[in-house]
């Protein structure tokens, strides 16, 4: 089964990461991971980080002659902001004991892991949790589940994602976004992706990427920021996938942590979601249908999911992103030794971190996918999982 680490702190000299589980044979490129890291980079309202930072995730073992030899895969990507010698990151994030005098922060941001880090770990300096808690992770986090969803891909497993809303503005309803997000499926959700890259917001729809970006915009202007709700599809996936058995094998519960563990989310639903629990049941239920010798679904309201298990459809999950908590605008906060009210330092950020959240939950939802699919067809090559899978008759 696949798992996967990453270590490093967001202007250290380098992040780490180890994925372990992906069986020999599978052809995986760097172009394809750096694939991913780009396109975590795009999308408009990031902050001024982005426009320097050029992630390349070096592949520095486990992989021969372009194909995964079964053993662990190592990863290592360089920090621009440490190797430029940004603001003397080298000292500040020296490894070992210093004689200079190193500025401690000690003003905790609202809505950030400041305050409760320090308070977990005893920390006199708010600057250890900046680094490990902030959203570069997420560029190593990419990286590494990257090569899980090479897995799927070679099995026929796709997955895209797309922007619904940004603050005030977005879809409808569940009706608007399906005619639009599904019409793009029947060649696999690779090219809903495609189509929403098309826009700096991830959006399908143009006329609400204008609006989006005005409202971007304005926030920028008060020295706000935005969150919103985003939507990640996934065809390919057979039936069969996922447990009812036990509470921890349900699929759904497993997706939930991926998604909800990325920073800045703070809620997730399959399907119609929270939706659901504003229909009666004729509205919500996907009546079973019997076509082309295989059971479907008349329709697909519950987001590819039953019981905790792939029905076959679509898998459809949607997550809530909260507006980045670092703004230009400072908020009221109580520095930890004078404990005196004051504002909020502003620290480098994004306005609206959405479009590019979109490729991170793409990304950190191919573990959980490739293990479900691994217990059902696993194998230590993928030729020994594709006779499991595609069995000859």
């Amino acid at each position: 089964m696949i798992r996967y680490l990453t270590a490093g702190e967001s202007h250290g000299p380098e992040l780490i990461g180890i994925v372990e589980g992906l069986p020999a044979g599978l052809p995986l490129s760097q172009d394809a991971i750096t694939l991913q890291l780009a396109r975590r980079q795009e999308g408009y309202g990031r902050g001024g980080r982005m426009a320097f930072e050029k992630d390349t995730a070096e592949i520095v073992s486990g992989v021969r002659f372009g194909k995964t030899m079964g053993h662990p895969v190592a990863l290592k990507m360089v920090n621009r902001a440490y190797t430029k010698d940004e603001a003397n990151w080298p000292l500040v994030m020296s490894a070992v004991p210093v004689k200079e005098e190193i500025e401690r922060i000690t003003v905790p941001r609202p809505g950030h892991a400041d305050l409760v880090g320090v308070q977990k770990f005893r920390f006199d300096d708010i600057r250890p949790v900046i680094e490990r808690s902030s959203a570069r992770e997420t560029a190593m986090r990419v990286a590494c589940c990257a090569t899980a969803r090479q897995l799927l891909r070679h099995f026929g497993i796709q997955i895209g994602g797309h922007v619904l809303q940004i603050g005030e503005q977005g879809y409808a309803g569940w009706d608007e976004v399906r005619a639009t997000a599904d019409a793009l499926l029947p060649k696999g959700a690779e090219e809903l992706g495609r189509s929403a890259d098309a826009s700096e917001v991830r959006c399908l729809d143009k006329n609400l990427t204008g609006r989006m970006v005005d409202e971007i915009k304005k926030r920028r202007k008060e020295g706000s920021s935005l969150g919103g709700i985003y939507e990640i599809v996934v065809t390919g996936l057979p039936a069969g996938l996922g447990s009812y058995v036990h509470w921890d094998r349900k699929l759904e519960g497993l997706l939930a942590q991926a998604v909800m563990s990325t920073q800045a989310m703070k809620g997730v639903e399959i399907g119609l979601g929270f939706e659901a629990g504003r229909r009666h049941g004729h509205t919500v239920h996907d009546e079973i249908t019997w076509e082309q010798d295989r059971f479907a679904r008349a329709t697909n309201r519950a987001g590819g999911l039953e019981g905790g298990i792939t029905t076959g459809m679509p898998l459809i999950i949607r997550g809530i992103m909260k507006p980045i908590p670092t703004m230009l605008k400072p908020l009221q906060t109580v520095d930890m030794e004078s404990k005196q009210t004051m504002d909020t330092r502003y620290e480098r950020s994004d306005v609206c971190a959405l479009p590019r959240a979109v490729v991170v939950v793409e990304n950190v939802i191919a573990p959980v996918l490739a293990n479900a699919f691994l217990e059902k067809f696993g194998g230590d090559s993928v030729d020994e999982i594709a006779e499991r899978y595609h069995p000859a008759t």
